[in-house]
C-alpha cells in the first residue's frame, strides 16, 4: 500500500489548547456520577481504526457523545478530505437482544458493555466494509447502499470475509457457515447432534485465557480453510446461577477447572464448500492446547502452535493441508526451570519462508529470525519488546513496540532487518505509546497519552512523522474534561524496593493538601500475572476524584506483573497470595513512613485477582490496613480454570500444597480488620460461588463484614448509573470505618 499523504490538519477536530493552555476557572466538583457519564471525560475514544486496502479510506468506530458506548463507523476520504457516518448502528440495527453465545464471545473480549458496531471487515477490493450489528450482518457499500446478508434469531459469530473477499464466512448453531458475498450461506461442517461439538469456534479456555478468539482460518487464496473441531462432553458442567432483579436464569456451563479435563481440540482442513476435508495430524496427545494457526504466505503450508497441558513447551507444527500430515519445525521451551510459556501475537511468517519470532528463551521478550532451521537473535537486552506492531517486506524493516528506554513509558521503534542492533526511536518520549499498520507496514497509526493528555491518535509515515491527526483530543474549552483541567492533579512516580531488593515502581497522586496534616490513601491493585499498572500515561478521571475526595492515589506493581522480564515474573510459579502480598505490604510500609500520610488510614481495594489480593493481604497482616474492598475475588484456585491456573498453579492433585497456601477460604475468619465485598450475581468468570463460599465462612464463624452484591451483572460490574453506585458504596464503607480526610 503506497503512503498515505493527508493534509496536516485534524481530521476529528481542529487544533485546540492543551491542558497548560486552557483558560482557568473556577473548578466544577468531580463527582463518581461525572466520572461515568457521558460524554465521558476522556474525550472521543475511536476504536479499531483501520485502512482500506486501496489507502483511500481510514475507517474507525466512533461512539456517540450521548451515548458512550454505543459505537458507529465512520470514515475519511483522503481524496475529498470530508468525514462522514458509514453506518448508523442505531438506524440500522433491529435492536434485538444477542444470543447468550455472543454475550459471553463479547465477556472473552471484554467488550461487554460496548454497544452498536464493536467490529468490521474491509472487503480485499476496498469498496465495502464486512459490518456485524445485533446479531447479524451487512455489508456496507461506500456508495451508500447497505445490503442485509443474514436475518436470524441465531447469533452469527465470528463473521469474517474470505483473504480475497470471494466469501462471506460465520458461525452459527455449532457449524461454520459459508457463502459468496451476496449469495446464501450454507453449512459446511456436519450436523452432529451433540450440543457438545462445535465448529469454526474458540474453546473457552482459547477465548479467555489464550487471546484466540475464532476457529477458522482462511487460505491467502481462498482455496482451504483451516477449522477447529472442539467437543467439550468431557469437561465438568458448573451450574451458574444469572440472578438477575426479576428472576434466575440457570445455565449450565462447562466450565475446565483446575485439574479437570479440557475440551478436546481437532483441526482439519476443507474446501469453501466443506469437500474434500482431511485431519490434521496434531500428535498421539489429546489433551493440548493449539494457540496459533497460520497460513503461510504461499498457502502451501499450515503452521500449528502445539502447547503442552504443562505450558513449558510449545511446538511449532507444519502441516501439508492436502493430507494432514504434520511434522515439528521447531520447539520453544520455558525460558527457566519454574517458569512457563508466554503466548504471543508477535511474530509473522515472511514471504521469503523464514519466521520472525518472539521468544524470552535469554530471560527477556526479543525478536529472533528462524531461517533454514537456523535461529539469528535480532533484538537484545534488559527490556521487552511488547508487541510486533508490522513489517515493511520490500524494505526488510520491522516497526515494533517496546520498554527499551523506559518500562513505565512504551515506544514505537524500527530496524532494519539487515542490521537490526541499529534501532530507531519513532514516537514522543513524553508520551506512553502504541501504534497498529497497514498489512505493508508503510503507515503508522500512533495512539499516545500522558498523565495531563487523554488519548491522542494520529496517522504518521514509516518515519514517524505525523501526517495528520485521527483525533487530536486536545484539552480545550470544548473538551469534555475543561471544567475539571484547572484541578488536575499530576502523579507522582517513584520506586521502591522489595525485601529481596528488586525495584518496585509505583504512582501517587496527592490531593491538595495543608502543611502539617495527614492524609488517608486509597491503595488500588491488581498484583497478579499480566497487567502492569504503573506506566506514565492518562488513566482516566477516577483517580482525580478520589484525590479530589482527599485521599491519596496510589498503585504498586509487584513480581508477577508483565513488561519487566522472565526473573521478574517468575517468583509467582506455584506460589501465588505470596511474593505479592509481601511487596504490596513494602507500599504500605512505604506509604507510613511518609510525614504527609495518615498511617492508620491506608485502604486497599482490588477487582478479580485484586480482590483476591485483598483477602491475602487482610489475612496476612492485621493491623497494617484500616480497611479492605474485594471485588469479585477468587477465593478458590480450583474454582478457576485450567489454562490460566494451571500455568502458575500446576494441578490440585499434583500441586496440592501449592493450592493449600493460595486458599483464602479457611484463614478468612482470621480477617479483623473491616471488609467490603463486591460481586456480580451473574459473573460467568469468577462464578460467584467464589463468593458464597467466602460468605458462608466468614457467617459460619461470625466474622463480620460487609458486602454489595449486584444482580443480573457478569464479572463486569460496570455502567453509567452502576459504576457511580460501586464507588459511592465503597467511600461510603471507608467513611463507616473513619477512613476519612483529616478536618
Amino acid at each position: 500500500m503506497r503512503s498515505i499523504l493527508f493534509a496536516a490538519t485534524a481530521l476529528f477536530s481542529s487544533a485546540g489548547l492543551h491542558a497548560q493552555d486552557a483558560a482557568v476557572s473556577q473548578p466544577a466538583e468531580l463527582t463518581f456520577e461525572r466520572v461515568f457519564a457521558s460524554p465521558g471525560l476522556d474525550g472521543p475514544a475511536p476504536r479499531g481504526v483501520k485502512l482500506s486496502p486501496d489507502g483511500r479510506y481510514l475507517t474507525l468506530l466512533r461512539n456517540r457523545v450521548e451515548d458512550k458506548e454505543r459505537y458507529d463507523l465512520w470514515g475519511y476520504d483522503r481524496t475529498t478530505g470530508e468525514w462522514r457516518m458509514l453506518v448508523d448502528s442505531e438506524q440500522l440495527g433491529t435492536g434485538r437482544e444477542l444470543s447468550e453465545a455472543e454475550k459471553m464471545q463479547r465477556e472473552r473480549a471484554r467488550i461487554g458493555s460496548l454497544k452498536g458496531i464493536v467490529d468490521y471487515q474491509w472487503s480485499a477490493d476496498g469498496k465495502a466494509v464486512l459490518v456485524p450489528l445485533d446479531g447479524d450482518l451487512y455489508l456496507a457499500r461506500l456508495g451508500g447502499e447497505t445490503v442485509r446478508l443474514t436475518d436470524t434469531e441465531a447469533s452469527e459469530l465470528n463473521p469474517a470475509l474470505s483473504e480475497q473477499g470471494g466469501f462471506v464466512s460465520f458461525v452459527r448453531e455449532g457449524r461454520l457457515w459459508v457463502g459468496p458475498v451476496g449469495g446464501a450461506a450454507q453449512p459446511i461442517t456436519p450436523q452432529e447432534g451433540k450440543e457438545t461439538i462445535r465448529w469454526g469456534e474458540a474453546e473457552f479456555v482459547a477465548q479467555e485465557e489464550m487471546g484466540r478468539l475464532t476457529g477458522y482460518w482462511w487460505h491467502p487464496q481462498d482455496r482451504r480453510l483451516a477449522v477447529e473441531r472442539f467437543d467439550e462432553s468431557g469437561v465438568g458442567v458448573v451450574t451458574r446461577a444469572a440472578i438477575g432483579a426479576t428472576g434466575t436464569k440457570v445455565f449450565e456451563q462447562r466450565y475446565p477447572v483446575a485439574g479437570s479435563a479440557n475440551a478436546v481440540v481437532e483441526l482439519y482442513v476443507m474446501d469453501p464448500d466443506g469437500k474434500n476435508r482431511v485431519k490434521v495430524d496434531l500428535g498421539p496427545d489429546t489433551d493440548i492446547y493449539i494457540p496459533r494457526v497460520d497460513w503461510s504466505p504461499d498457502g502451501n503450508a499450515l503452521y500449528v502452535q502445539r502447547q503442552n497441558r504443562d505450558q513449558t513447551v510449545l511446538d511449532m507444527l507444519k502441516v501439508d493441508p492436502a493430507t494432514g500430515a504434520s511434522q515439528v519445525l521447531f520447539t520453544e521451551r520455558a525460558a527457566a526451570q519454574d517458569y512457563w510459556i508466554n503466548l504471543s501475537d508477535n511474530y509473522k511468517w515472511l514471504d521469503d519462508g523464514s519466521l520472525l519470532w518472539w521468544s524470552e528463551r535469554d530471560g527477556y521478550g526479543h525478536f529472533y529470525r528462524f531461517a533454514d532451521g537456523t535461529w539469528n537473535k535480532l533484538t537484545s537486552g534488559e527490556w521487552v519488546v511488547t508487541k510486533l506492531v508490522g513489517v515493511n517486506q520490500a524494505q526488510g524493516r520491522v516497526y515494533f513496540q517496546g520498554t527499551k528506554d523506559d518500562v513505565l513509558a512504551q515506544q514505537v521503534y524500527g530496524f532494519s532487518l539487515a542490521n537490526p542492533s541499529a534501532i530507531t526511536q519513532l514516537t514522543d518520549s513524553a508520551y506512553v505509546n502504541s501504534a497498529t499498520m497497514d498489512e505493508k507496514a508503510q503507515t503508522l497509526l500512533v495512539s499516545r497519552s500522558k498523565p495531563d493528555q487523554p488519548t491522542q491518535s494520529y496517522i504518521a509515515d514509516a518515519a514517524g512523522q505525523r501526517l495528520a491527526w485521527i483525533e487530536e483530543n486536545a484539552l480545550d474549552g470544548d473538551h469534555p474534561y475543561a471544567p475539571f483541567v484547572a484541578s488536575h492533579l499530576m502523579p507522582e512516580f517513584g520506586t521502591i524496593r522489595a525485601e529481596d531488593g528488586t525495584t518496585l515502581h509505583y504512582k501517587m497522586i496527592k490531593p491538595e493538601m495543608e502543611p502539617g496534616k495527614r492524609y488517608p490513601v486509597y491503595f488500588y491493585h491488581y498484583g497478579g500475572p499480566g497487567p502492569q499498572l504503573v506506566q506514565r500515561n492518562w488513566t482516566g478521571a477516577l483517580e482525580q476524584a478520589i484525590a479530589d475526595k482527599g485521599y491519596i492515589y496510589f498503585e504498586l506493581d509487584n513480581r508477577g506483573s508483565a513488561n519487566r522480564g522472565v526473573a521478574f515474573e517468575q517468583p509467582i510459579y506455584r506460589a501465588m497470595g505470596s511474593v505479592e502480598v509481601a511487596d504490596q505490604k513494602a507500599g504500605a510500609l512505604f506509604l507510613k513512613s511518609l510525614p504527609f500520610v495518615d498511617p492508620a488510614k491506608i485502604a486497599i481495594d482490588g477487582w478479580s485477582y485484586g480482590g483476591y489480593m485483598t483477602l491475602k493481604q487482610l489475612q496476612a497482616d492485621p493491623g497494617l490496613y484500616a480497611a479492605g474492598i474485594s471485588g469479585a475475588p477468587v477465593t478458590k484456585w480450583e474454582l478457576y480454570d485450567t489454562h490460566y491456573t494451571e500455568r502458575y498453579m500446576g494441578t490440585p492433585q499434583a500441586d496440592g500444597a501449592a493450592y493449600a497456601k493460595s486458599a483464602v477460604i479457611a484463614d478468612s475468619v482470621k480477617i479483623a480488620d473491616p471488609l467490603l465485598l463486591i460481586h456480580g450475581m451473574a459473573d460467568d468468570n469468577v462464578v460467584f460461588e467464589n463468593a458464597t463460599a467466602l460468605i458462608a465462612e466468614m457467617q459460619g464463624a461470625n466474622v463480620p463484614f460487609e458486602m454489595m452484591l449486584y444482580p443480573g451483572f457478569t464479572h463486569r460490574v460496570s455502567g453509567e448509573q452502576i459504576s457511580p453506585h460501586r464507588y459511592n458504596t465503597v467511600f461510603r464503607f471507608l467513611e463507616a470505618h473513619g477512613v476519612t480526610p483529616p478536618q
